[in-house]
Protein backbone atom coordinates (compact mmCIF):
# COMPACT_ATOMS: atom_id res chain seq x y z
CA UNK A 1 0.00 0.00 0.00
CA UNK A 2 1.45 3.52 -1.22
CA UNK A 3 0.43 6.62 -0.87
CA UNK A 4 -0.17 9.83 1.90
CA UNK A 5 -0.63 9.29 5.02
CA UNK A 6 -2.67 10.65 7.77
CA UNK A 7 -1.19 10.80 11.36
CA UNK A 8 -2.66 11.20 14.57
CA UNK A 9 -1.49 11.06 18.41
CA UNK A 10 -2.50 8.58 21.17
CA UNK A 11 -5.58 7.39 22.35
CA UNK A 12 -7.85 8.16 19.67
CA UNK A 13 -10.84 6.83 20.83
CA UNK A 14 -13.84 5.22 18.57
CA UNK A 15 -15.89 8.11 19.19
CA UNK A 16 -13.63 10.47 17.29
CA UNK A 17 -12.89 7.87 14.51
CA UNK A 18 -17.40 7.92 14.19
CA UNK A 19 -19.00 9.74 16.26
CA UNK A 20 -22.30 7.96 17.99
CA UNK A 21 -24.97 10.13 15.76
CA UNK A 22 -23.64 8.31 13.15
CA UNK A 23 -24.52 4.91 14.63
CA UNK A 24 -27.52 4.84 13.52
CA UNK A 25 -26.42 4.11 9.98
CA UNK A 26 -26.70 0.55 8.64
CA UNK A 27 -23.03 -0.72 7.26
CA UNK A 28 -24.96 -3.79 4.86
CA UNK A 29 -27.04 -0.94 2.95
CA UNK A 30 -24.79 0.55 0.51
CA UNK A 31 -25.75 3.89 0.40
CA UNK A 32 -25.40 3.94 4.68
CA UNK A 33 -21.78 2.36 3.90
CA UNK A 34 -20.31 4.94 1.84
CA UNK A 35 -22.22 7.33 3.91
CA UNK A 36 -20.22 5.96 7.09
CA UNK A 37 -17.03 6.65 5.39
CA UNK A 38 -17.93 10.83 4.73
CA UNK A 39 -17.77 10.95 8.82
CA UNK A 40 -14.53 8.82 9.59
CA UNK A 41 -12.10 10.48 12.19
CA UNK A 42 -14.42 13.68 11.71
CA UNK A 43 -14.73 13.40 15.49
CA UNK A 44 -11.18 14.58 15.96
CA UNK A 45 -10.82 18.15 17.83
CA UNK A 46 -10.10 20.83 14.76
CA UNK A 47 -7.72 22.18 16.87
CA UNK A 48 -5.36 19.32 16.83
CA UNK A 49 -6.37 17.79 13.41
CA UNK A 50 -7.21 21.18 11.06
CA UNK A 51 -7.50 18.95 7.85
CA UNK A 52 -9.47 16.21 7.88
CA UNK A 53 -9.35 12.88 7.26
CA UNK A 54 -12.36 12.99 4.91
CA UNK A 55 -12.62 16.44 2.85
CA UNK A 56 -16.08 18.15 3.89
CA UNK A 57 -18.84 16.76 0.90
CA UNK A 58 -16.58 14.06 0.26
CA UNK A 59 -17.18 10.08 1.38
CA UNK A 60 -13.40 9.30 0.13
CA UNK A 61 -9.82 9.88 2.04
CA UNK A 62 -6.85 10.95 0.02
CA UNK A 63 -5.22 8.95 2.83
CA UNK A 64 -5.17 5.17 2.76
CA UNK A 65 -2.71 5.01 5.44
CA UNK A 66 -3.19 6.11 9.04
CA UNK A 67 -0.45 6.93 11.32
CA UNK A 68 -0.80 6.73 15.01
CA UNK A 69 0.51 6.46 18.31
CA UNK A 70 -0.45 4.53 21.43
CA UNK A 71 -3.87 2.74 22.12
CA UNK A 72 -5.73 3.37 18.47
CA UNK A 73 -9.85 2.97 18.59
CA UNK A 74 -9.82 3.07 22.49
CA UNK A 75 -13.50 3.42 23.99
CA UNK A 76 -16.29 1.78 23.06
CA UNK A 77 -16.64 -1.44 21.22
CA UNK A 78 -18.51 0.03 17.99
CA UNK A 79 -17.61 -2.20 14.92
CA UNK A 80 -18.45 1.10 12.97
CA UNK A 81 -15.18 2.30 13.75
CA UNK A 82 -13.07 0.11 11.44
CA UNK A 83 -16.09 0.07 8.90
CA UNK A 84 -16.15 3.83 8.69
CA UNK A 85 -12.24 4.20 8.15
CA UNK A 86 -12.70 1.02 5.83
CA UNK A 87 -15.51 2.73 3.58
CA UNK A 88 -13.50 5.70 3.41
CA UNK A 89 -10.75 3.97 1.74
CA UNK A 90 -8.77 3.69 4.28
CA UNK A 91 -6.50 0.92 3.83
CA UNK A 92 -4.18 0.25 7.27
CA UNK A 93 -3.58 2.08 10.50
CA UNK A 94 -0.37 1.71 11.95
CA UNK A 95 0.28 2.35 15.00
CA UNK A 96 2.24 1.46 18.23
CA UNK A 97 -0.84 0.40 19.86
CA UNK A 98 -4.35 -0.97 19.50
CA UNK A 99 -7.39 -1.29 22.22
CA UNK A 100 -7.87 -4.94 21.91
CA UNK A 101 -11.45 -4.51 20.71
CA UNK A 102 -10.59 -2.25 17.73
CA UNK A 103 -7.78 -4.87 16.69
CA UNK A 104 -10.56 -7.65 16.57
CA UNK A 105 -13.63 -5.38 15.05
CA UNK A 106 -10.68 -4.85 12.29
CA UNK A 107 -10.21 -8.39 11.71
CA UNK A 108 -13.65 -9.48 12.22
CA UNK A 109 -15.16 -6.74 9.69
CA UNK A 110 -11.52 -7.19 7.25
CA UNK A 111 -12.20 -3.66 6.64
CA UNK A 112 -8.58 -2.09 7.77
CA UNK A 113 -5.30 -3.97 8.80
CA UNK A 114 -4.20 -3.02 12.16
CA UNK A 115 -0.61 -3.07 11.94
CA UNK A 116 2.12 -2.47 15.05
CA UNK A 117 4.90 -0.70 14.92
CA UNK A 118 8.17 -1.01 17.35
CA UNK A 119 8.63 2.98 17.03
CA UNK A 120 6.98 6.24 17.82
CA UNK A 121 6.05 6.50 13.82
CA UNK A 122 3.59 9.40 14.62
CA UNK A 123 6.55 11.52 15.62
CA UNK A 124 8.49 10.49 12.57
CA UNK A 125 5.67 11.11 9.85
CA UNK A 126 3.73 14.13 9.05
CA UNK A 127 -0.09 14.25 7.62
CA UNK A 128 0.92 14.05 3.63
CA UNK A 129 4.22 12.35 3.70
CA UNK A 130 4.31 9.43 1.07
CA UNK A 131 4.81 5.71 2.46
CA UNK A 132 4.91 2.33 1.25
CA UNK A 133 3.19 -0.20 3.53
CA UNK A 134 4.45 -4.03 3.05
CA UNK A 135 2.32 -6.20 4.87
CA UNK A 136 4.65 -9.35 3.52
CA UNK A 137 8.34 -7.85 4.63
CA UNK A 138 6.34 -6.69 7.45
CA UNK A 139 7.55 -2.89 6.51
CA UNK A 140 6.97 0.64 6.61
CA UNK A 141 9.29 3.15 3.94
CA UNK A 142 9.00 6.88 4.62
CA UNK A 143 9.42 8.16 0.73
CA UNK A 144 11.22 11.96 1.81
CA UNK A 145 13.57 10.27 3.98
CA UNK A 146 14.08 6.97 2.09
CA UNK A 147 13.90 5.11 5.91
CA UNK A 148 12.23 1.68 6.54
CA UNK A 149 10.88 0.96 9.71
CA UNK A 150 10.29 -2.91 10.90
CA UNK A 151 6.14 -3.49 11.90
CA UNK A 152 4.86 -6.43 13.70
CA UNK A 153 3.59 -9.12 11.50
CA UNK A 154 0.28 -9.92 11.84
CA UNK A 155 0.19 -13.24 12.06
CA UNK A 156 -2.58 -15.57 12.02
CA UNK A 157 -5.33 -12.79 11.66
CA UNK A 158 -4.04 -11.65 7.96
CA UNK A 159 -5.84 -14.50 6.13
CA UNK A 160 -9.21 -13.52 8.04
CA UNK A 161 -8.81 -9.89 7.01
CA UNK A 162 -7.37 -10.33 3.36
CA UNK A 163 -10.45 -12.76 3.14
CA UNK A 164 -12.42 -9.73 4.12
CA UNK A 165 -13.51 -10.56 7.09
CA UNK A 166 -14.44 -13.38 9.30
CA UNK A 167 -17.42 -14.91 7.82
CA UNK A 168 -15.62 -14.22 4.63
CA UNK A 169 -12.75 -16.10 6.05
CA UNK A 170 -15.07 -18.93 7.35
CA UNK A 171 -17.12 -19.58 3.99
CA UNK A 172 -13.54 -19.55 1.82
CA UNK A 173 -12.42 -21.96 4.19
CA UNK A 174 -15.23 -23.97 4.43
CA UNK A 175 -15.84 -23.66 8.08
CA UNK A 176 -19.61 -22.10 6.90
CA UNK A 177 -21.22 -22.82 4.22
CA UNK A 178 -21.60 -20.14 1.12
Amino acid sequence: MTGPVYVVRDNIDTDQIIPAQYLNLVPTIAEEYEKLGSYALCGLPDSLYPERFVPEGKTDTVYPIVIAGRNFGCGSSREHAPIAMGSADCRCVVAESFARIFFRNCVATGELYPIECGERLCDLFKTGDVATVDIDANTVRHHGTGKVYSLKPLGEVRPVIDAGGIFEYARATGMMSA
